[in-house]
């Protein structure tokens, strides 16, 4: 493992990252750095790093630390390059070029410079750069760049009023989407959801966690859910606020809108798990006297849900019903059978089609029993 160190260029916000081969480097120092052939100052902006030796070996560059004599000769050439663009610009017009330059800047050694444009449209460049040759006596490199890197390096301010994420803290740009913007609840508009340069704003990336994880926490709009005044529908989320509007039905046909926070309806949906618990159990108490007077005592005096009493009266009816069979089937009186194949007949039809089916089965199975012994007697 190896220690690197991160570097910034002057206006620009991304780190360059070089094998830290100096010595007692601290936040600030200048130094002079060799960025693919183009010797140029930068400023140390993070150290404390460690990297691979793989990856080591990619990361040279680092020269040494930037002495007075190099930060004079900087400036100087910086203002020498900038004096260029005007007649730059001049020269781009006369031969009908759509270019907008950004910025010029020559090496440290003089010998070469760097002139940054950007345009909407790919550029032929070559009669240009034959006339700048002449002219500024150096190599030249011409590098063309998009619009959120034009904004990047000139700076601009957002919507918010406070300057571009892009310009003042991020290092890289991120890919941002459409979706995005419909998370946070955004109008679509791109006059609302695009930045400065015409492109999808970068907080849009960054914020989007934080809304999916509000998002998480919040009750989805068109749910109905119980709040402390009763139940209602949610018709909007306010993710940064943490509150919940919810229409709720008043005195006759009148709706009204009230605001909850989201620990106010976390307190509700407790007590109500609360409240379904509590008749869970209950019921679960009821049906166990129901089971218990069945079987000591057969009466139903403890029982206080109807519809479990009705069920239960019902099941002692068919077992009488069945009871009165066995005991005429043992007396073998084929007539009383008839009339109780009548009675159960009545008797299904009355307590609906599923009692029905139970007692024709057990009038069946009495019958078939009560043929088999009498064929079994004759033979």
């Amino acid at each position: 493992m190896q220690k690197i160190v991160g570097l910034r260029r002057d206006k620009e916000k991304a780190l360059y990252y070089f094998l830290e081969n100096i010595d007692n480097l601290k936040l600030g120092d200048k130094v002079v750095v060799d960025f693919d052939d183009f010797q140029t100052v930068a400023t140390v902006s993070k150290l404390g790093m460690m990297v691979e030796d793989e990856k080591a070996t990619e990361m040279n560059g680092l020269l040494r630390k930037a002495t007075e004599s190099d930060l004079q000769k900087y400036e100087q050439l910086k203002a020498k390059a900038k004096n260029y663009l005007p007649e730059i610009k001049k020269k781009s017009l006369a031969l009908g070029l759509m270019m907008k330059f950004i910025s010029a800047e020559y090496s440290l050694d003089g010998t070469k410079i760097l002139i940054i444009f950007s345009s909407e449209e790919r550029v032929d460049f070559r009669q240009l750069l034959k006339e700048l040759a002449s002219m500024l006596k150096a190599r030249i490199e011409l590098k063309q760049i998009g619009q959120r890197d034009e904004v990047k390096l000139c700076g601009a301010v957002g919507q918010c009023g406070q300057p571009c994420c892009c310009a003042r803290f991020l290092n890289e740009f991120e890919h941002v989407t459409v979706k995005m913007a419909k998370i946070q609840g955004l109008s679509l508009a791109p006059s609302k959801i695009n930045g400065i340069c015409g492109r999808l704003m970068c907080c849009l990336a960054y914020e989007t966690p934080l809304y999916e994880e509000q998002i998480q926490k919040m009750p989805k709009v068109g749910n109905e859910i119980k709040t402390p005044n009763g139940f209602g529908v949610v018709v909007f989320n306010d993710i940064l606020r943490e509150r919940v509007a919810v229409k709720r039905k008043a005195d006759g046909d009148t709706f009204v809108v009230e605001d909850f926070s989201i620990e106010e309806l976390k307190e509700q949906e407790e007590k109500n798990q609360k409240e379904e618990t509590n008749e869970i159990e209950q019921k679960s108490q009821i049906s166990v006297k129901v089971t218990e007077n069945i079987v000591e005592n057969g009466n139903f005096t403890e029982i206080f849900d109807e519809k479990i009493v009705s069920e239960v009266e019902t099941i002692q009816e068919e077992n009488k019903l069945a009871d009165n069979v066995d005991e005429k089937m043992s007396n073998k009186d084929a007539s009383s059978i008839q009339q109780d194949k009548n009675k159960y007949s009545s008797d299904s039809k009355s307590n609906g089609k599923n009692s029905g089916k139970k007692v024709t089965e057990q009038r069946n199975n009495h019958s078939r029993n009560y043929h088999n012994s009498k064929f079994n007697k004759k033979n």
